[in-house]
């Protein structure tokens, strides 16, 4: 009897010991369990470990699945601009001599031009065609 009592009072110091040294986040949920055992104190924290790792794991995983749709969402708004952008500064360029103006051009002439950015045919805004005639072959510059 006095050595079943010993091995009681061992096993409860044991028990006592090992879940002061538990986590806070479960230390109260060992206690409340009252393990009579030390496998029973292993068992209980070892779930309760097991399921805060869960809880953290799957925080995280929605976590960065909201963050990369943030991110995708943002870079297709970003490349949607981008490409709105580059629609809108289209223009189309005709070229005859050098010192020739836009709205001279007889191309620019027909008033249903729809690359022409809302129809302004009188911008003033210089031409200059790219030939041959002049060329120095010993220039070593390209303008």
């Amino acid at each position: 009897s006095l050595l079943c009592g010993r091995m009681f009072s061992e096993e409860a110091e044991k028990i006592e010991k090992y879940v002061e040294g538990l986590p806070d986040m479960i230390h109260g949920s060992v206690v409340a369990s009252k393990p009579k055992t030390m496998q029973e104190a292993i068992k209980i924290e070892t779930e309760l470990m097991d399921k805060k790792v869960r809880t953290y794991a799957e925080r995280e995983t929605a976590s960065k699945r909201k963050l990369e749709n943030t991110s995708r969402i943002t870079r297709n708004q970003q490349q949607q601009q981008q490409h709105s952008n580059k629609r809108q500064n289209t223009g189309r360029v005709y070229t005859a001599a050098s010192g020739h103006y836009r709205r001279e051009c007889p191309k620019m002439k027909n008033n249903n031009n729809h690359g022409t950015q809302g129809g302004r045919n009188n911008a003033p805004a210089r031409v200059y065609a790219v030939c041959r005639t002049g060329i120095d072959p010993d220039a070593n510059i390209v303008t």
